[in-house]
């Protein structure tokens, strides 16, 4: 893919980082101008680095860079300088492995050097909501798969080219698109309106809005879409919280 020159300064939020040297950082960061990036940010493990307490995962941040040199297998950027970029706290709780969630999300499902500014955008309203539960959670999966082309048009029958029947359910097949439901993970066609509305609208809130009407089928549709175009990757967050969570309900039986 063909590199363009990135411009001075860009937002961007960091995704993962790992250990470069004893000093140094690599991260991935998503930027809002030039897509997921691979960093080295030298010294930031440094005692007295200012970088130390910007480099948070979840936060937005301004990030000035250098030319991508050959290093580690592929294109390395240089990490000049980073700020907060202000918004949100760090979230806490379950909001805070919903967080982690979407970021390994972005991280096995975007490629390198493929801006998606509307994305970047529902990546940072949607942390802002994470608190407020799981719709924010179904709305970003929806809004991901959409952007990358992995959602058909949720108001037509994919084989038939027909209109949604309001009154009706459907099944979204990850090779087949919208059918007729062969099993019981089925979708209620007003939801299906209802929703390639919002994402043609483009309003975040909306999205939620519909999301949260039928969480638990969306969850079930989402989830094995998800899984069958990441593969044989296997996604640690969704594991750890549903550990975690396992965890907590044997606490409260206990106490109980």
């Amino acid at each position: 893919m063909r590199l363009t020159r990135p411009p001075a300064v860009q937002q961007a939020y960091v995704l993962h980082q790992h250990d470069w040297s004893e000093s140094s950082l690599i991260l991935d960061l998503f930027t809002r101008e030039s897509g997921r990036l691979a960093v080295a940010a030298k010294g930031a493990k440094r005692p007295y680095s200012q970088l130390r307490a910007v480099l948070l995962p979840l936060q937005r941040i301004s990030v000035s860079l250098s030319k991508p040199a050959k290093a580690e297998g592929g294109e390395v950027q240089t990490l000049r300088s980073a700020e907060w970029g202000g918004g949100a706290t760090l979230p806490a709780g379950a909001a805070l492995f919903s967080g982690y969630y979407l970021n390994e999300l972005l991280m096995k499902l975007l490629a390198r050097h493929d801006p998606h500014p509307r994305l970047f955008d529902a990546y940072a309203d949607t942390l802002a909501h994470l608190a407020e539960g799981d719709a924010a959670l179904r709305a970003f999966e929806i809004r991901l798969l959409a952007e990358l082309g992995l959602l058909p048009d949720l108001s037509v029958v994919t084989t038939t080219q027909t209109a949604i029947d309001p009154v009706r359910r459907y099944q979204l097949s990850p090779e087949s698109g919208l059918i007729p439901p062969t099993s019981d993970a089925s979708l209620p066609g007003t939801l299906l309106i209802q929703l390639q509305a919002a994402l043609l609208h483009g309003s975040p809130a909306a999205l939620r809005q519909a999301c949260a009407v039928e969480l638990q089928g969306l969850k079930t549709t989402l989830r094995g879409l998800l899984h069958y175009h990441l593969g044989h990757q296997q996604l640690r967050t969704r594991s750890l919280m549903v550990d975690v969570q396992q965890l907590l309900d044997g606490a409260r039986v206990s106490r109980s």
